[in-house]
């Protein structure tokens, strides 16, 4: 069984100059010219006091409830 040649022809390969250099123009810049992708954006400050203080409030029930739990039974 005989398989196919997986690189191409490069008589028959567009974009290819004589000697197999590529013209300018051909292909992509490598990466763009400008540093910044677009403008900062602000980072949010995070979870909030009121928030926190909630979740802090529920778990000082839920564990209150607990150990009287175990305290009565």
């Amino acid at each position: 069984m005989k398989t196919a040649n997986p690189d191409p022809d490069p008589r028959t390969t567009a974009g290819l100059e004589p000697g197999g250099g590529v013209p300018p123009g051909e292909t992509p810049p490598a990466e763009g010219s400008t540093s910044e992708a677009g403008p900062l954006q602000e980072t949010s400050p995070g979870w909030g006091r009121a928030p926190l203080t909630v979740i802090l409030a529920l778990v000082v029930v839920v564990a209150g409830f607990f150990l009287a739990y175990a305290v009565v039974v």
